[in-house]
């Protein structure tokens, strides 16, 4: 016969450590994500300042890039 006793105190490490490596995993990516979200709102940001700035001045999108980055005085329209 066999011994089921002893399969039952047998602990499966692997299936422990696969576990753990994935919560891991998982609170390493939400941490990322949140550190993220600043850039995501300036980037945000910046779509909706060279979208005002194409459609009042009528230029190219390199102007209202330039434009909203701070740099148009180095850069002028003629």
């Amino acid at each position: 016969m066999t011994d089921t006793g002893k399969n039952d105190s047998n602990f499966d490490w692997i299936k422990l450590l696969n576990a753990i490596a994935l919560i891991l995993s998982a609170f390493c990516l939400i941490f990322i994500a949140l550190s993220l979200q600043p850039l995501a709102k300036w980037a945000n940001n910046q779509n909706i300042c060279v979208e005002q700035e194409i459609t009042k001045s009528q230029a190219p999108i390199s102007w209202g890039v330039r434009k909203c980055n701070g740099r148009s005085k180095v850069y002028q329209v003629k």
